[in-house]
């Protein structure tokens, strides 16, 4: 990874996005559907672009959102569509080209009150709320968010009745239909007026807010963290969930303090990432230095990204703590602390996350459920409840209510925000100081992720990765134990490969949202032994690449 000179510093004034000059693209360029990168493209986490760069503006969102709707009719998905936006600056308008083609559709719309923004799992809350024990005439939901990414991109996300990500063979019917509308010149894209949307029949308002809010008990202990009276930090890093702390706070009586109220589509206020690029990302220690600076005033303090689907766990004892550690502590905690979840309920993870996990499942007996990267393969485990906790390296978790029952299908950071003050509460030492434990007993490893550009030819290769391609028997001096091309828990293809042997594993996948490969490693023998396994998945990957797509 190379370091840019301002990562972890203020964020200099020349780096600051042109907000209407962002808002003018979005509404002045056309997308050139015959230009692959100006297509529809649904990766892990729904369509993603920029105004900037033609790969996100107006044309795209009324394409996909009649795509919708005509995948909503398809299956007969006639309930309330809850919709929601984050804070980035393309989100406002994407919200309102939306309503403009749900409401010509005749689609039962739910829309914030207060026009307030809305977390990712407040949406997957609602529509998991309002389905529950129908059968028919279920909800669903658009979630209007490009995550952590940058201030000038902007993301649309369509979560099924299930309340999860869409999954594939979903986000690929709807790609199919938006792109045949960009061809077409948007020829059967329904549109009313904006104003005519906003005071449709069909489009009503939705309190996500308090909905959410009022049911925090059923998954986390409030109670606990109340009486404690630790005092807790939380900085909503600008994102949709700013105006949901200090209700949390007030509703359940917490000393919390939110550090920084600021919602800015500039997002001036962040510090540089590590790539010198302005990033919401809880989980990096350069966007995150602020919060770190304060983390002797708090005995726990937490961070979400924008959508606050991810999470950042601030510790006095060892600062910003890595994704992988985090999960592995939230999970040794959890399953000795939820008397009512399932005997049998298993740990959910993505293949490219910490074999820490994997040693605490064994401790504690739980079955481990390995699964691809992307949150939609947890989807029916957490709905019913074969599946306590599920997590992803890249910060983004969710666990069941205190009785096992489904609470969200789609990943929250608020909920092991807060779990973070219950483990601290109830245990009256941090998620830092119990890793530390938890290394003593299983190893120390140390863990990487390489990411490089890479053209879409490039990615296609990767992605048919084989375990033939491997020509080595041994990773780092030790012999190779598994190469997998498909995830142990479900059989499904991981678009790359994992090689992994006693001591240390990597595995090298294309990115589903940007131009660029990643290789995940981890060893549990220190860093130098770290390097050697990257070298050689460096070799395996860069002979793949030399060879072209047949």
């Amino acid at each position: 990874m190379n370091l840019d000179t301002r990562a972890g510093k203020p964020a200099d004034p020349a780096l600051l996005v042109n907000i209407p000059k962002l808002i003018t693209s979005f509404y002045a360029e056309i997308p050139d559907a015959s230009l692959l990168p100006q297509r529809v493209s649904f990766g892990t986490s729904g369509h993603r672009g920029s105004a900037f760069e033609n790969t996100f503006n107006e044309w795209h969102i009324l394409a996909i959102s009649q795509a919708i709707c005509l995948y909503r009719k398809q299956q007969k998905i006639n309930g309330p569509l809850f919709l929601g936006m984050d804070t980035h600056a393309l989100s406002v308008p994407a919200l309102a080209s939306a309503l403009e083609v749900l409401a010509a559709n005749g689609v039962e719309v739910m829309l914030a009150e207060g026009d307030e923004y809305t977390p990712t799992p407040a949406i997957s809350f609602a529509i998991l709320t309002y389905n529950r024990g129908r059968k028919t005439g279920l909800a669903d939901g658009i979630v209007i968010t490009p995550s952590h990414n940058p201030p000038h991109d902007g993301g649309f996300k369509y979560n099924p009745p299930n309340g999860g990500p869409a999954e594939a063979s979903i986000t690929g019917w709807i790609e199919a239909k938006a792109n045949a509308f960009l061809q077409s010149g948007l020829k059967g894209v329904k549109r009313i007026p904006f104003e005519k949307a906003l005071h449709a029949s069909t489009t009503h308002r939705y309190d996500y807010l308090n909905t959410y809010v009022n049911e925090l008990a059923h998954v986390v202990d409030m109670d606990i963290i109340r009486e404690s009276k630790i005092n807790l930090g939380v900085d909503p890093l600008g994102g949709a969930g700013v105006h949901y702390w200090e209700p949390i706070a007030e509703r359940y009586g917490l000393n919390l303090t939110v550090v920084n109220e600021t919602v800015d589509p500039t997002f001036r206020f962040m510090t540089v990432d590590w790539d010198g690029q302005i990033r919401m990302d809880p989980s990096s220690p350069y966007a995150m230095r602020r919060l770190i600076g304060l983390k002797d005033q708090f005995k726990i303090a937490f961070a979400c990204d924008t959508d606050h689907d991810r999470h950042g766990i601030v510790t006095r004892s060892a600062g910003l703590m890595p994704p992988n550690h985090y999960l592995s502590v939230a999970i040794f905690y959890l399953f000795q602390h939820r008397p009512s979840w399932r005997t049998g309920a298993a740990v959910g993870k993505t293949l490219v996350s910490s074999a820490m996990i994997d040693r605490v499942a064994a401790k504690l007996g739980r079955k481990l459920y390995e699964v691809p990267v992307g949150f939609k393969w947890f989807v029916d485990g957490l709905l019913d409840g074969s599946l306590g906790f599920v997590g992803e390296e890249s910060a983004g978790a969710s666990f069941v209510r205190l009785d096992g029952s489904v609470w969200t299908t789609d990943k929250d950071g608020m909920i092991p925000a807060l779990l973070a003050a219950e483990i601290t509460a109830r245990m009256e030492r941090d998620p830092g100081e119990i890793y530390s434990d938890l290394t003593k007993e299983f190893g120390d490893p140390v863990y990487e992720r390489i990411d490089a550009p890479a053209t879409p030819e490039q990615k296609a290769v990767l992605k048919q990765l084989s375990a033939e391609q491997v020509k080595i028997t041994e990773l780092a001096g030790e012999k190779i134990q598994t190469i997998l091309t498909e995830a142990p828990g479900n059989s499904a293809s991981i678009g790359g490969l994992k090689v992994a042997a006693k001591s240390g594993w990597f595995a090298a996948r294309p990115s589903g949202t940007e131009d660029i490969y990643k290789i995940y490693a981890e060893s549990f023998l220190g860093v130098d032994h770290l390097k050697r396994i990257q070298e050689e998945a460096q070799i395996i990957v860069n002979t793949a690449l030399a060879v072209p797509l047949k």
